[in-house]
């Protein structure tokens, strides 16, 4: 698909990414901290929405 993208698409593509990782990263380490059992949950859930939606984003970007 990459071939498809212009270079502004592309460089939005990357940018995206980063910031999907960096949240990813933050909200990992935060959960070792977490006590709440529902707050734990749900950064859980959003765990594994952002692995989802990072390797969508990779796919987009080969």
């Amino acid at each position: 698909m990459r071939e498809h993208l212009g270079l502004h698409e592309s460089l939005e593509l990357h940018e995206l990414l980063t910031l999907k990782s960096l949240s990813l990263t933050k909200s990992t380490i935060i959960q070792a901290f977490v006590t709440d059992p529902e707050l734990k949950t749900i950064m859980q859930q959003y765990t594994s929405r952002a692995n989802r939606h990072i390797e969508t984003l990779k796919n987009q970007i080969q």
